[in-house]
């Protein structure tokens, strides 16, 4: 059995942003369009699909700016568990991936126990599972500047 290719946007799971978020994610993909076009299309094209919730309301289990998410990669057959973070507050060393990474890009918005199909860096095709989601103190979607600078 094949899936279409026609609109893959239908065959992905749905996904939610708070408000700020989307913001600061769009704002961050049109920066990065210039030297990087194909993953700000690929981030833009995913943010745009995304129910946005006010900055409070997005359900906790979700993938939000800040939180500390866990996750199944298909490709190498690994769990990790990660802090998504602003691209200024990235250190792959200490566990925190820019949102404006591949998979950073894959994780926002999703909920725990959903996956994707999301392409590795190199083009090759991937399934991302969430296993589970913690949101900071000040709960999703509610990022400042003293906030994000700690992984959570």
């Amino acid at each position: 059995m094949s899936a279409t290719l026609s609109d893959p946007a239908s065959e992905k799971p749905e996904i939610h942003l708070s408000e700020a978020d989307y913001d600061h994610i769009a704002a961050l993909a049109l920066r990065l369009e210039s030297r990087n076009p194909a993953l700000s299309a690929l981030i833009l094209d995913e943010i745009e699909r995304a129910r946005l919730w006010p900055n409070d309301r997005l359900p906790g289990d979700v993938v939000a700016l800040g939180s500390e998410v866990e996750f199944f990669d298909d490709s190498n057959g690994t769990s990790r568990k990660v802090s998504l973070v602003l691209p200024h507050e990235a250190d792959i060393e200490a566990g925190r991936v820019s949102v404006m990474t591949p998979v950073g890009a894959g994780l926002i918005g999703m909920a725990a126990g959903q996956e994707i199909d999301w392409p590795c860096p190199d083009g090759r095709p991937r399934k991302l599972r969430i296993i589970g989601v913690r949101q900071p103190a000040g709960g999703a979607g509610n990022l400042s500047d003293d906030s994000t600078s700690k992984p959570v």
